[in-house]
């Protein structure tokens, strides 16, 4: 097979090409070369922009968080509080895994995430979804006017997690039947 792709970033055509098997038939399934034949390249195509199948899984991870991280800085943006900023990105966290179940599986499954849930400190490293969480968290308080100790912040930021992670997880478990329509979450079930 020829090197013929034409069709503009061959890298992201790769991470994308990757993605896809991933949401098809699993991350286990996923190589350099079933990702360069779903491009219609050549199978050494991929080594010019990744090292090795570890490389290719850091660039959809990165991809994938970009994604996600673009629907949570959306349903925050223009909240005239942190407390309808909070509501409004649990809301985006579960209806962008309930329309990807896949990424859940993925970012959470086997692929490394930092979040420090300490809050007397920030870690510039930590998963970037959950920086704005806690952004969010601590100018929920400063808006509330409330003071709370540091056990008791990182108690209620487990708390905020833990309520649209959960529900997130129910979202993408494939035998799990509700009414509830999880890609428009009704409010009551953050508050």
């Amino acid at each position: 097979m020829a090197d013929t792709y034409h069709h503009g970033n061959l890298r992201q055509a790769l991470i994308d090409a990757g993605i896809k098997i991933i949401n098809d038939y699993g991350e286990d399934y996923l190589s350099l070369r079933k990702v360069a034949a779903a491009c219609d390249v050549s199978h050494a195509a991929p080594y010019a922009h990744f090292k090795d199948k570890d490389d290719l899984l850091e660039a959809i991870k990165q991809s994938v968080t970009e994604s996600f991280m673009n629907d949570l800085v959306e349903a925050v943006e223009g909240k005239a509080t942190a407390d309808e900023a909070i509501i409004a990105m649990g809301r985006a966290y579960v209806t962008f895994f309930s329309k990807n179940p896949d990424y859940y599986i993925f970012l959470f499954g086997k692929q490394n995430i930092t979040a420090h849930l300490k809050m007397n400190k920030e870690y510039k490293n930590d998963y970037p979804p959950f920086l704005l969480l806690r952004r969010m968290y601590l100018r929920h308080l400063e808006e509330n006017g409330l003071e709370k100790t540091f056990e008791e912040q990182e108690i209620e930021i487990v708390k905020i997690w833990s309520i649209v992670h959960g529900m997130a997880s129910i979202a993408c478990m494939k035998g799990v039947k509700s009414s509830i329509n999880w890609k428009d979450l009704d409010e009551r079930l953050l508050v």
